[in-house]
């Protein structure tokens, strides 16, 4: 949302935000907010419970007020967090449009949280910005409420801004033991708590032989001890361990990586970006890009280590051949939203 919110900036268009909580770790939220040159929020809290249901339920308690404070005319939400499922539905019951940024994503895997939550904020959404053609035709099909349109996904803009700002920034490279290297990633639940698939996704980064650079996110960073995997791990010197990276980090080591193997959403789209390109072996049996595999960029192989495993090794002798655009958007889909905001305010004042 930060190339959304200097779009609004650079029309002079009046908006507040929010930092809804759901990121538990407060000062690194903050530091993000210094680093991504955004105002000072209007309001930020600090959630008590971790647990689905309860932070939802928390970050509705905690928004209403906020939202009635302000003579707010439009909610502008982001992607398919519990905060943009708390945020749709507190703004329904306060009786304000909900305009949904990256609209229609699908993975049609019902084991997925996200899943969850972006089908119910795309069927609540009075506008859906859908960042491609593939997704406004799955809201077609849903015959969702609100307006679509395809805007792009302002990911890439975001990629396109940021990236000058973290090359001359980062420092990430200079710890970084290996000339030439591959970037994982994986999280999510469905991945690292089964001791099974966890124990896979190791020996698949062991049994590439090529160099692993690997910030380990919290949660997969527990389950790691807990199932005895994390000395495995660190032992091998093909393997570098780090801590979880920031975003500019993130944007360093994707560039200099040779490709990607990971579980992430949103590394999907930031490896078309043209100043990345780069491959990625995605360790999912579906995705809601599937935008990135048409174009070459992706390739799902699941967590069968085996498969994983021969994927690195081609990509690694063969290389990739990719286009030099994104499927996901020119750059310009801040601007085409903060115009359509602009005029769909003006109109309504007109009408007064």
């Amino acid at each position: 949302m930060a190339p959304v919110i200097h779009a609004l900036e650079k029309l002079g268009v009046d908006f507040n935000y929010v930092l809804t909580g759901q990121h538990h770790d407060y000062n690194m939220l903050h530091m993000f907010v210094e680093e991504l040159r955004l105002p000072v929020p209007f309001a930020s809290f600090q959630l008590s419970s971790s647990k689905p249901a309860s932070e939802i339920g928390e970050i509705m308690v905690r928004l209403e007020p906020i939202l009635e404070q302000v003579d707010t005319r439009i909610l502008l939400i982001q992607g398919d967090t519990n905060s943009m499922l708390a945020s749709a539905l507190t703004a329904i019951k306060v009786g304000l449009p909900v305009e949904h940024v990256e609209a229609g994503l699908r993975s049609y895997d019902w084991r997925m949280p996200e899943e969850h939550n972006r089908r119910m904020v795309d069927h609540v959404s009075d506008v859906l910005f859908a960042p491609t053609e593939r997704a406004r035709q799955n809201l077609v099909e849903e015959h969702v409420y609100g307006r679509t349109l395809v805007t792009g996904n302002t990911v890439v803009d975001a990629v396109l801004e940021y990236m000058p700002y973290a090359l001359k920034s980062s420092s990430i490279m200079d710890s970084i033991s290996f000339p030439q290297f591959c970037l994982a990633t994986f999280h999510r639940a469905e991945n690292v708590d089964s001791p099974q698939t966890l124990a896979d996704l190791v020996d698949a980064l062991l049994q590439i032989e090529y160099p692993v650079v690997f910030p380990v996110h919290p949660r997969t960073n527990a389950r790691l001890q807990e199932f005895g995997l994390y000395s495995k791990l660190s032992a091998s010197r093909m393997v570098q361990l780090l801590q979880p990276a920031g975003y500019f980090d993130t944007l360093v080591l994707l560039k200099n990586c040779d490709f990607v193997m990971t579980d992430s959403g949103g590394l999907q789209e930031e490896v078309t970006v043209p100043t990345i390109r780069k491959p990625v072996i995605v360790l999912r049996s579906a995705t809601e890009r599937p935008e990135a595999v048409e174009n070459g960029f992706a390739q799902l192989v699941g967590v069968d280590k085996n498969k994983i495993v021969d994927r690195a090794k081609q990509l690694i002798s063969k290389g990739s051949d990719l286009p030099d655009h994104s499927p996901f958007g020119d750059g310009q889909t801040s601007d085409r939203i903060a115009r359509f905001i602009l005029d769909e305010l003006q109109t309504t004042d007109s009408k007064k």
